[in-house]
């Protein structure tokens, strides 16, 4: 799996965030933090707009989003064709958002994630590959 990381957020994923940056760089990941820079209210279609600029020109990224509960997160990053964002809430998820839909995205709610829990997501999403396979006439479908 990928090891750069492009990690953004809005005021409600601000502070596991920055625990999960921390996380994640004592684990060699190269990490871009996109913002914001504090946990001052910002609006999240702003900040998922820029992981997915950085992500048309970076396709060996992975990108993790996060807002309170992630739900508007994935809306708007979902919106471009060359994003499959997975909002997860357990390890199966992220696992499955990998094997069988090859999500590029993990978005996590910060208000309603533990850091245990996304520690546990974070680390099933960036070591499952996509199983290919029966998986790929579904993607092009959607892509």
């Amino acid at each position: 799996m990928k090891k750069n990381i492009l990690i953004s957020c809005d005021h409600g994923g601000f502070y596991l965030k920055e625990q999960i940056v921390e996380y994640l760089l004592k684990k060699s990941f190269k990490i871009i933090d996109l913002g914001p820079k504090d946990p001052s209210s910002v609006d999240y279609p702003d900040y998922s707009n820029i992981l997915v600029d950085k992500m048309r020109k970076n396709i060996d990224y992975i990108g993790i989003l996060l807002c309170g509960t992630g739900i508007g997160m994935s809306i708007a990053s979902n919106r471009h064709s060359h994003i499959r964002a997975a909002l997860c809430s357990d390890k199966d998820m992220a696992r499955l958002s990998r094997q069988h839909n090859d999500a590029n995205v993990l978005v996590i709610g910060g208000r309603t994630t533990s850091l245990n829990s996304a520690k546990k997501i974070i680390d099933v999403f960036l070591s499952t590959e996509f199983e290919k396979g029966r998986h790929i006439k579904r993607l092009k479908k959607i892509s």
